[in-house]
């Protein structure tokens, strides 16, 4: 990706080597250790989002996330800077489209830390991949999932690694819009069937919102080397939920799904990165995905 006049983000909070408030919630009074497994199972083997999860056990038992120091990337630190100047795009961007909308982006704050941090929905662990919290309106990345992407779900290069933030910034902007809440809503008292399907259509549409962002950052800035939209679409593929399920108990269900298949998480991408429109996003009202 082409980087080089991209500023960074002020918004970005380096917890790694900090002990990272590491396992503040677990005991005294905070998150057990059960919960935090089935977490991260859950996330692993099924998709579900692991904030869900842990966002209810923390309403459940009031914990309130430590306070917890926090300081940007070293400059030397190439990795961290990347995630810093994508993090500047998509504000960039989504600033400008609220603003076409006639309101204002309220921009989240990303945080990199190692292992386990604290956060509004529980303790986070690096096991359960890339998250958004709602709560506090950050996204959390271990740095080590890239090596993940790479490694085990064969999804390589700098815009795999891009679409992964855009992603879960994504699922910011539907916290903003209200989407995020009203899905939540109509899940209270669904079927199980009808709940994963409403949470599948809220990650195809944070797809579609992480090809918005491509879209108009490369218009804008010309960020994108040849080729490098099949990055993306590979990563995209790699965490369908069809391929995961397959990995990891050699089965496909269906009714199970809360991600979207391998297909529908590429054409959802594909249709914001070559729409550049917001209003192509709307999942919710698309007969098929």
């Amino acid at each position: 990706m082409r980087l080089d006049d991209q500023n960074e983000s002020d918004n970005v909070e380096d917890r790694r080597g900090s002990g990272g408030g590491g396992m503040g919630g677990i005991g005294r009074g905070g998150l057990g250790i059960g919960t935090i497994v089935v977490a991260i199972a859950a996330s692993y083997f099924f998709g579900i989002d692991p904030s869900v999860i842990l966002g209810l056990a923390s309403n459940i038992q009031g914990q309130s996330p430590p306070q917890v120091s926090a300081h940007k990337p070293p400059a030397n630190d190439e990795m961290g800077r990347f995630v810093s100047k994508i993090l500047a795009s998509t504000e960039t961007t989504w600033t400008q489209v609220f603003q076409e909308g006639g309101s204002r982006y309220q921009e989240p704050k990303l945080v990199l830390f190692s292992g386990a941090t604290p956060t509004a929905c529980g303790t986070g662990q690096s096991a359960m991949g890339p998250f958004y919290c709602p709560g506090d309106q950050k996204v959390y990345i271990d740095l080590s999932f890239y090596r993940d992407l790479k490694d085990r779900f064969r999804a390589p290069g700098e815009f795999a690694q891009a679409y992964v933030i855009a992603h879960e910034v994504g699922h910011h902007v539907q916290n903003l819009l209200g989407i995020s809440d009203k899905v939540h809503q109509a899940q209270q008292g669904a079927s199980k069937a009808r709940a994963n399907d409403l949470s599948v259509r809220l990650e195809l549409q944070a797809d579609c919102l992480a090809g918005v962002w491509g879209n108009r950052a490369d218009a804008a800035k010309h960020i994108i080397e040849p080729g490098e939209i099949g990055q993306a679409l590979t990563a995209a593929s790699a965490i369908g939920d069809d391929r995961l399920q397959q990995q990891s108990q050699g089965r496909i269900v269906p009714e199970s799904f809360t991600h979207g298949t391998s297909e529908q998480r590429m054409r959802w991408f594909k249709r914001g990165m070559d729409s550049g429109d917001l209003r192509q996003c709307d999942t919710f009202k698309a007969a098929s995905l």
